[in-house]
């Protein structure tokens, strides 16, 4: 393992070899990368989502890649290296576990976690002298994560719904919100309230303990599989361009689409 490890790193080192590299790999630092170590990190997500091991097999090494250009980036800049990046997590790991690495017993998993959250919460004041619960919230995340995040950070000092019933009413109060920015038409404020209501839709969804971002993804992927089944029923019927049906039209092969899904999953 360690022999296949080095050898990636001589890669990596080969590519930004200021002489004989690759042109594209040289002129790129750490914010230039960091779009395409998002993407592969969604990439893995996919994988995992349709099943598919070989492709889970590929896209976590494109991953780690990611973390080796990373970790050379920082190497070349006398920062750090990617012995240091393993030590660090190896380090956290470790403090983090002491029910596993150490002598400490929890009573049971809601105290463990409790364990954890505050010694998250101990590393964040450590770094930060004016500390908030809500930092380390990476701002790079999808909103719909990040809200998400955000609302359990909040949580955990009491600021939250007792149950979904409250998080339902204020999805109501930001729907009315909504509709008196478009009443108004004032872009700004339908802009913000477009936003609050998002935000309320999550807090639903984190409530009753349903993943926001995978339950968007499934309603993308629904919308996709049902979309394109209607292409096919209303081309199978001679429907060539699509723009050229009405609405109503448009409606009720999208119902078929649906019923025909039904069928095919029961």
């Amino acid at each position: 393992m360690a022999h296949k490890i080095q050898e990636l790193l001589q890669i990596m080192a080969r590519l930004r070899d200021p002489d004989k590299g690759c042109p594209w790999d040289l002129k790129q630092d750490w914010a230039s990368i960091a779009p395409y170590t998002i993407e592969e990190a969604y990439e893995v997500a996919d994988a995992i989502e349709q099943g598919d091991c070989d492709e889970l097999k590929a896209e976590l090494g494109d991953l780690l890649f990611q973390v080796v250009f990373h970790a050379r980036i920082g190497e070349e800049q006398g920062r750090f290296d990617f012995d240091d990046v393993v030590d660090a997590i190896c380090e956290k790991m470790i403090r983090r576990h002491p029910h596993v690495f150490a002598d400490v017993r929890y009573a049971d998993e809601t105290a463990l976690k409790a364990a954890w959250e505050a010694e998250k919460a101990l590393e964040r004041e450590q770094k930060k002298q004016d500390a908030s619960v809500l930092d380390g919230v990476a701002s790079a995340l999808p909103a719909l994560a990040r809200a998400d995040k955000l609302q359990k950070r909040a949580a955990r000092v009491g600021f939250d719904w007792p149950d979904a019933s409250g998080a339902m009413d204020k999805l109501l109060e930001e729907l009315r919100e909504v509709q008196a920015a478009v009443d108004a038409a004032d872009p700004e404020a339908l802009r913000d309230e477009l936003g609050d209501l998002l935000f309320a839709a999550v807090n639903i969804a984190r409530l009753l303990g349903v993943d926001a971002e995978q339950a968007l993804r499934r309603g993308n992927s629904n919308f996709e599989t049902r979309f394109r089944l209607m292409e096919k029923l209303l081309h199978a019927q001679g429907h060539e361009d699509l723009k050229q049906l009405d609405l109503v039209a448009l409606e009720q092969a999208w119902e078929q689409a649906k019923n025909l899904e039904k069928e095919k999953n029961e």
